[in-house]
């Protein structure tokens, strides 16, 4: 095999078209093998072989800075960069390969920590900028694919680069594909630059200034190569526009390219899947229940960017749901100001989004919602350990991030009727933004009718009264703060058990009435406690006499890591917690 001997990309070099087809033919063998075994990014990455082995052969790389967007489309490159035993090897060499474009893992070749999109051409522009400076002559490349160009940093990295004036390359991977199908304007016109190879009179590219060259042959190294090597070198801001098939060399890929833009192991012989466990998903839940709504309620809106499989809004659904599905493709900012919008024209928008890519609307939710007192409603979904944990993705920054806006209620239901209730509520009411901490520890189903009606001010719930230790275990933890009360109680104490349900604000009357029978209280929330839910009520008792521990994770960039390791070294299992109550029972001297 070729590519156990390519340790390097200067390993390409010599080799001749034909057994640059037989690497590529490897490459993608390596990217199946390890997608299969491990799962990831299938689809992208297979539609990018041909066109890494070509630009890899023609540029010089780690001299030239290659710039990945999203890192989907990276596993080839890394194959070809020393680290095929990451996908060849055994489930261990898979297991220390990150699946997005790492130099942590591999400084030499992979420029920047990516996994959020439409980010590659702005980090570009600095490389470019840093180059013309030292006055040395690296080739910059920027690869981006169709999906990411809706990202509002993909517009302003193009029109940097466009103004810089110097040499910069974006090889713009175009698979007629986001996550799901692409949605916006700038797509007519790569449709009609598709169909006229290239020639059409509106260019969308060289309105902004750049170099434009089309290849319709995405996927054939020859071809590839001799438009890469037409490019090397440029002193002008250049676009090369190629066309790939998104799944290339995978017919079940090739086929529904959507439910194979990721995914986990697999059957590689027949593309089957392991059965999905029978088990209920606030994903479907939800998406059910809003179908339903709607037909009641033709102002509801369901609102997704990019990722509508997070509302549980699979193509057929979205089908149902007609005009009362809208997805704008990455384009996180413009829906959190278009809900704010359909808000105010007296729709009832409720827009999903995972936890990490909520990080990219900061402002958006600050100036456009909550200024505005629009009663839009953000579902929030994957926050917390179990979810996403790449360094790039780690869903743990929500509840500090929004419970720092004014003017927006931050809602953690522990439970699915306690969930649908506020739901219900948000959607309903007219008056304050609502967002909703969806649960990550499963479907959990209440015991006992849950409230129906939710206020502006927060009033938290005393789910059972004891003395001495109160527990407040908001959201997807709540669960865990009912286990350790048991725990507590098998040890003699009867802990108060609060569910707080309103993470942006403190219940002053319930805190204040633990003053009188209680010595220390356990805070436990299921991300980021710097900054978070535990800290606000730590500060509340002040100098009170009431000690506060703060369950929750240590603010850090994790990567890959083990839930129950991050929970142990947090000290967050369920027996840590029992024992540092304990210790701080016996430690309490007032």
């Amino acid at each position: 095999m070729y590519i156990e001997k390519i340790k390097s990309p200067a390993d390409l070099k010599g080799l001749d078209i034909k057994a640059l087809q037989i690497v590529a033919d490897e490459t993608r063998n390596a990217v199946l093998n390890r997608v299969s075994q491990h799962g990831g990014h299938v689809g992208p990455n297979l539609g990018f072989v041909e066109a890494t082995v070509a630009l890899h052969y023609v540029f010089d790389a780690p001299k030239d800075k290659l710039v990945f967007d999203v890192s989907h489309q990276c596993y080839p490159h890394k194959v070809l960069t020393g680290r095929a035993a990451g996908f060849m090897g055994s489930i261990n060499d898979m297991n220390a390969i990150s699946g997005y474009s790492s130099p942590a893992e591999c400084p030499e070749y992979d420029n920047f920590e990516v996994g959020h999109t439409s980010t590659s051409i702005s980090l570009a522009t600095g490389l470019q900028k840093a180059r013309d400076i030292k006055g040395t002559d690296e080739n910059i490349i920027a690869i981006i694919g169709d999906g990411s160009l809706s990202g509002g940093e993909a517009f302003e990295g193009l029109d940097e680069a466009s103004e810089l004036g110097t040499g910069i390359i974006i090889v713009v991977n175009d698979n007629e594909m986001s996550i799901a199908e692409n949605h916006g304007g700038i797509y007519k016109n790569l449709r009609a630059l598709r169909e006229s190879n290239g020639t059409c009179a509106h260019n969308w590219f060289k309105a902004w200034g750049f170099e434009y060259k089309y290849l319709e042959e995405g996927n054939d190294i020859e071809k590839l190569i001799k438009v890469f090597e037409s490019v090397k070198g440029t002193d002008k801001p250049t676009i090369v526009h190629i066309h790939t098939e998104k799944g290339h060399g995978f017919a079940p890929a090739v086929a529904n390219k959507e439910a194979w833009h990721w995914c986990l192991p697999f059957n590689r012989l027949d593309g089957s899947r392991p059965p999905k466990p029978a088990v209920e998903t606030y994903e479907e839940l939800f998406s059910d229940w809003m179908l339903n709504e709607m037909k009641h309620d033709p102002t509801l809106i369901a609102v997704t960017a990019g990722t509508p499989a997070a509302a549980g809004f699979t193509p057929e659904k979205r089908k149902l749901a007609g005009k009362q599905h809208i997805d704008m493709g990455i384009a996180e900012e413009q829906a959190a100001a278009m809900i704010s919008g359909m808000a105010k024209g007296g729709l009832h928008p409720v827009w999903t989004v995972y936890s990490t890519f909520i990080q990219r609307t900061y402002d958006q939710i600050a100036q456009d919602i909550c200024i505005n007192a629009n009663p839009a409603v953000i579902n929030v979904v994957g926050g917390g350990v179990n979810s996403m944990n790449d360094i790039t993705h780690i869903c743990l920054f929500d509840i500090p991030m929004l419970c720092s806006i004014p003017g927006l209620i931050y809602l953690a239901p522990t439970n699915c009727e306690e969930y649908f209730a506020m739901l219900r509520w948000a959607i309903a009411q007219d008056k304050m933004p609502i967002a909703l901490r969806v649960p990550t520890n499963g479907v959990h189903h209440a015991t006992a009718p849950v409230d129906t009606e939710y206020g502006y001010e927060p009033s938290y719930k005393v789910m059972h009264r004891g003395s001495r230790v109160a527990i407040i275990a908001a959201g997807s933890f709540y669960q865990k703060g009912e286990r350790v009360a048991r725990l507590l109680a098998d040890k003699g104490i009867d802990a108060t058990l609060i569910n707080p349900r309103y993470l942006h604000a403190v219940d002053a009357d319930t805190l204040n009435d633990l003053k009188a029978d209680h010595q220390f209280v356990v805070t436990l929330e299921d991300g980021c406690k710097d900054g978070g839910f535990g800290e606000r009520i730590a500060s509340f008792y002040g100098t009170s006499s009431m000690r506060v521990l703060v369950g929750g994770i240590k603010k850090g960039l994790y990567d890959r890591f083990d839930a129950n390791e991050l929970l142990a070294g947090n000290r967050l299992l369920d027996e840590q917690i029992v024992e540092d109550v304990i210790e701080g029972l016996e430690g309490y001297k007032g």
